[in-house]
C-alpha cells in the first residue's frame, strides 16, 4: 500500500468505558497505522458514514456493554448496502464465545477478549489488509 493501513475504532451506544479502546489505538498507531477513533456513544450510522468518510481499511468496534448481538448485525448489514465489502469489521470486548462465532457467521472478523495480547490484533489486521486491501 502507499499509505499506512487506516482503522477507525469507535464505542457504539450507552457503553461509556472507552479505556479499551483508547490502549488499542495506540497500539495500532505504535504499529505504524493510523487512527481515526470516534469517541464514545456513537451510532451504527455514524461509524459507518465515517468509515466511509475516511476511507478505512478496518473498523474495530469495542463493546463492553452486552449490545453485541445488536451493534455488529446493524453495522455489517450498513456496511454491505454502503459496498464496504472488503473492509474488516472487527473489535473486542466483553463478548461470549459462541457470540463470536454467531457474529463470525454473518461475517463479523475476528473478536478479540480482554487481555488478547495486541501484537495478534496488529497482525491479524495486517495479514487481513495484505490479503483484501493491498492494491
Amino acid at each position: 500500500m502507499n499509505r499506512p493501513i487506516r482503522v477507525l475504532v469507535a464505542k457504539v451506544g450507552l457503553d461509556g468505558h472507552d479505556r479499551g479502546a483508547k490502549i488499542i489505538a495506540s497500539f495500532l498507531r505504535d504499529a505504524g497505522m493510523e487512527v481515526i477513533y470516534t469517541g464514545l456513544r456513537q451510532t451504527p450510522e455514524m461509524v459507518v458514514n465515517s468509515a466511509l468518510q475516511e476511507d478505512v481499511d478496518v473498523i474495530g468496534i469495542s463493546i463492553l456493554s452486552g449490545a453485541h448481538n445488536t451493534v455488529f448485525p446493524k453495522i455489517i448489514n450498513l456496511m454491505k448496502e454502503k459496498g464496504l465489502d472488503d473492509v474488516l469489521l472487527t473489535g473486542g470486548g466483553i463478548i461470549p464465545e459462541n457470540d463470536m462465532k454467531k457474529l463470525s457467521e454473518i461475517g463479523v472478523g475476528k473478536l478479540f477478549a480482554p487481555g488478547t495480547d495486541t501484537s495478534e490484533i496488529v497482525t491479524y489486521i495486517k495479514e487481513y489488509v495484505e490479503k483484501y486491501r493491498n492494491y
